[in-house]
């Protein structure tokens, strides 16, 4: 096994350093131009960049971004998977324009046509028969929390350590050494402490996951098919269906959170794996870049959950906490169809996997050729290298396995060589534009950043 020659690792990320800053002068001169922007960006995520100031976009089409200093570059980062669909896809981009230009009406209040064709695609692929849209899969995991607790009259989610859900409060949280839940490191002023709110567990481990439904006041389980935002975690044989029937025993529901597993396939883990949740929440990728989300509810779910609306208990029409003035609009409806008719197809999702699969390939003969300690893994169109072999089994393995400047030098290695990956970690997505010229090419890239530091 290869170790790491920190001395080494420290010159070559100052010189990508040096080459990025040097070729991205507009960039930075816009950076430094932002100062009526908190953090100099209109998100601060945006920060996350490695090279000191973000890319500034020019334009994109696509997996090709162009900067405003004239580079493109390869993009497997996706929008973190936002852009899943591709940069600006021709269907969504004309259905858009129709809804926008011809027909008028972004937002309305209104319901269109659309809704229902998106809801019926919707229980096609992940099988839940009722729906309801949001703008983000964040505020889709906010709202069907709610109704989740309205449905079992219990306070608590049931979480996994370094689980991502979008920022809902819940999902800030990690078991702590004794067992008890504690906030995530990081966290921004939760309104209460994390354990009011929340029970974590470990990822793969089914007796950390009975342990704390047996309080008995668990109302749902929230998880991905497979953890992803800290790196990919695959679950092991047994662990999904050990989850739904924990659930129905301990008389929780079971809440799937697709938004970046739907990498899995045309119908996301879901269909793949032959899931059975009660709620189901997905978001990003589904409207081609426009902002949208949604979650889908049982039968039964919604029975219980009418039963109190109907003698006034709760009020989900109103001003009961399930809403959003632009929630369902005219255009992200219109967006939606229009990406999963026409985009996001099966054999869009047979190319992708396929691609994907050819790329992990690629990493793995790497790091072999190499002997370095990582590891690779794959989830449908989507792969990720992680810094640690084997493959984490937990989030707490995988956190554990981060590292700051080797992270920071393969995304400014590959970057100043025309290659973008997910800033927020190593994974690199494919979409239908994706070509295996494209998975060659970082193949290639990716061996000579990894010889620079191994060989």
């Amino acid at each position: 096994m290869t170790d790491t020659d920190r001395a080494r690792l420290a010159r070559l990320l100052r010189a990508e350093q040096e080459t990025y800053s040097a070729e991205h002068p507009r960039s930075r001169e816009l950076f430094e131009a932002g100062s009526n922007l908190f953090g100099r960006v209109p998100m601060t995520w945006m920060n996350k960049w490695s090279g000191g100031f973000p890319l500034y976009l020019d334009h994109a089409r696509g997996n090709r971004i162009t900067d405003v200093d004239g580079h493109t570059y390869v993009d497997f980062a996706l929008g973190d998977t936002g852009a899943m669909a591709g940069h600006s896809p021709a269907a969504t981009t004309a259905a858009v324009a129709r809804r926008m230009g011809e027909r008028g009406g972004i937002t309305t209040m209104l319901p269109t046509e659309d809704a229902q064709w998106v809801g019926a695609e919707l229980t096609r692929r992940f099988g839940l028969p009722l729906w309801s849209f949001t703008l983000s899969a964040t505020d889709a995991n906010r709202w069907a929390v709610r109704l989740a607790r309205l449905a079992t009259g219990r306070s608590k989610i049931l979480v996994f350590a370094y689980c991502y859900h979008g920022s809902v409060d819940e999902a800030f949280a990690v078991t702590g050494p004794d067992g008890t839940t504690v906030s995530r490191a990081g966290n921004v002023a939760p309104p209460v402490p994390v354990d009011v709110t929340t029970r974590a567990a470990t990822w793969n481990d089914l007796a950390s996951v009975e342990r704390q439904l047996a309080h008995g006041d668990v109302a749902a389980i929230l998880t991905e098919p497979a953890l992803t935002n800290i790196g990919i975690v695959l679950p092991e044989p047994g662990f999904l269906e050990g989850l739904r029937e924990l659930a129905t025993r301990y008389g929780a529901l079971l809440m799937i959170d697709e938004t970046h597993t739907f990498s899995a396939g045309w119908g996301g883990a879901t269909r793949e794996w032959g899931l059975e949740p009660d709620i189901f929440v997905i978001g990003k990728s589904i409207g081609g870049g426009i902002p949208c989300g949604a979650y889908g509810i049982s039968e039964a779910v919604a029975a219980v959950v009418t039963g109190h609306t109907d003698t006034g208990e709760a009020d989900i029409i109103d001003v009961g906490g399930v809403g959003g003035t632009l929630a369902g609009n005219a255009l992200s409806t219109a967006a939606m169809r229009a990406t999963l008719d026409e985009v996001l197809t099966q054999d869009a999702f047979a190319h992708m996997t396929s691609l994907a699969t050819a790329f992990t390939d690629g990493v793995q003969g790497v790091l072999d050729e190499y002997d370095v300690p990582w590891s690779v893994s794959r989830l449908g169109a989507r792969s990720e290298y992680r810094f640690v072999r084997p493959a984490p089994r937990t989030g707490e393995e995988s956190a554990a396995a981060h590292d700051d400047d080797l992270e920071a030098y393969l995304h400014l290695a590959l970057c100043n060589r025309g290659i973008l990956m997910t800033p927020f970690h190593n994974m690199a997505l494919m979409c239908p534009d994706t070509t295996r010229g494209d998975v060659d090419r970082h193949t290639a890239v990716f061996r000579e950043v990894v010889a620079a530091l191994y060989e």
